[in-house]
């Protein structure tokens, strides 16, 4: 059998010239898909917000069988020690013709200053 999507669907909605997003997750590995999951579409509203000529509102996650694997609680246990360091900004160089013609390089993240990476197994 195969493992069925996780990302079962998402909405985007528009209230006040802004336009956001909820997305609802079937299911999630917490510690190593959800941060990218949350990155991923975080980028997303940005992209059709700028298309739609409207500004960023919110992004809303929903999880249903969210799921933190026990060959993860060492990883997890270290992330969480950590201390937050100031959020960064993304910033769209350019805004292309369509949601399709966005080039890697039309990105750009100031201020990023991360923690070393954390390995951990993938659980599957």
């Amino acid at each position: 059998m195969a493992l069925a999507p996780c990302h079962a669907f998402f909405q985007f909605y528009v209230a006040d010239g802004k336009l956001s997003c909820q997305l609802y997750q079937r299911s999630c590995d917490v510690f190593l898909g959800l941060p990218f999951n949350i990155a991923s579409y975080a980028l997303l509203v940005h992209m059709m917000a700028q298309q739609c000529d409207l500004d960023v509102g919110d992004f809303v996650w929903t999880g249903g069988d969210t799921h933190l694997y026990s060959n993860h609680m060492e990883q997890t246990h270290l992330q969480l020690s950590r201390e937050p360091r100031a959020l960064p900004k993304l910033v769209i160089k350019r805004k292309p013709d369509s949601l399709f013609d966005y080039r890697f390089d039309d990105f750009e993240i100031e201020g990023y200053d991360p923690h070393p990476g954390i390995k951990a197994p993938v659980a599957i």
